[in-house]
């Protein structure tokens, strides 16, 4: 049977700004949605999908990437503009697309008959094996702006204002490794997915750490993920897990598929996971190292592919 990685992830508490660079009017903007019937702010899936990227850029040597980024252009350098998902981690995990025009579209040739077809453009794709949802905040968002001046030319100054919102994120992905040209390319997926850093991606003026404060992580033969959005904040800022206790009690999830770490495992759902059979630990490093190994022992994976 075909094995899927699933994975909940709850961000760090902090205080985010600027993820898109975008503004209206002097207002620097966030992103927002109608989340549960009040106003959330989101960070995108493209812009997580850069910071994996970014990560295997700058910390991964075993690994080659394709699409690097380069600080000094601010824009992507391509060591093959063909790709090639064998050689490089990103083209495998995170897909790609090449489209070209046709180079004579006809519109100068005589049409001699009905049947006359003109060349078509070309067109090279592979759909990413790894899926990343929007994060979305725990908490709605009240409209805080901060307002700040920065002198201009000529003595005068300037007035702008960014929206900020200090909050955890949570956002899930789901990664099936056989779809993969090389199957241990999900132990950098699950190294990366556990030590992001600038998810505002290139527009990013703001630090917001995007490493996990909880995580739910699922392996299993199990199609569907079941465990996405599972965290929720109250008022007091307590984080629970009560709909995933639910679909435990329920028999919709196996908790011995489950893998928690972080605050969730110290508090009263952790000790109810764990005593429904849940792979319960603190550290979040101590809890991906010992999965890397049950996933590295169900694909038969090499043990040097767990340094």
């Amino acid at each position: 049977m075909t094995f899927h990685l699933f994975g909940n992830i709850l961000t760090s508490y902090g205080t985010a700004a600027n993820n898109r660079g975008e503004n209206e009017g002097n207002i620097t903007t966030l992103q927002k949605i109608q989340w549960k019937n009040d106003i959330h702010t989101t960070v995108s899936a493209e812009a997580i999908r850069w910071a994996l990227r970014y990560f295997w850029q700058t910390v991964c040597d075993d690994y080659e990437v394709n699409r690097q980024w380069n600080d000094g252009t601010n824009n992507n350098d391509f060591q093959d503009e063909t790709y090639n998902d064998e050689l490089f981690i990103d083209d495998d995990v995170l897909g790609f697309m090449r489209a070209e025009a046709a180079k004579d579209d006809g519109s100068d040739t005589p049409k001699k008959g009905k049947n006359k077809s003109k060349e078509k453009g070309i067109s090279i794709a592979k759909r990413g094996v790894l899926e990343v949802t929007r994060a979305v905040s725990t908490t709605p968002y009240l409209g805080d702006i901060t307002f700040n001046a920065k002198s201009g030319k000529k003595d005068k100054t300037s007035l702008y204002g960014t929206e900020v919102h200090a909050t955890s994120y949570q956002y899930g992905f789901a990664l099936t490794p056989s779809r993969l040209k090389e199957k241990s390319r999900i132990i950098p997926v699950l190294d990366g997915l556990t030590s992001l850093r600038e998810v505002g991606g290139n527009h990013s003026r703001f630090l917001y750490d995007f490493s996990p404060e909880s995580i739910v992580l699922r392996w299993t033969h199990d199609f569907a993920p079941r465990i996405l959005y599972s965290f929720k904040e109250d008022e007091e800022g307590n984080i629970s897990v009560p709909e995933l206790l639910r679909r435990i009690e329920d028999e919709d999830i196996n908790p011995k598929e489950l893998w928690v770490a972080g605050e969730i495992a110290t508090n009263d759902d952790g000790k109810k996971l764990q005593e429904y059979g849940a792979n319960v630990t603190g550290g979040i490093k101590k809890l991906v190292k010992n999965l890397k190994q049950t996933i590295a022992f169900d694909l038969e994976l090499p043990q040097k592919e767990l340094v």
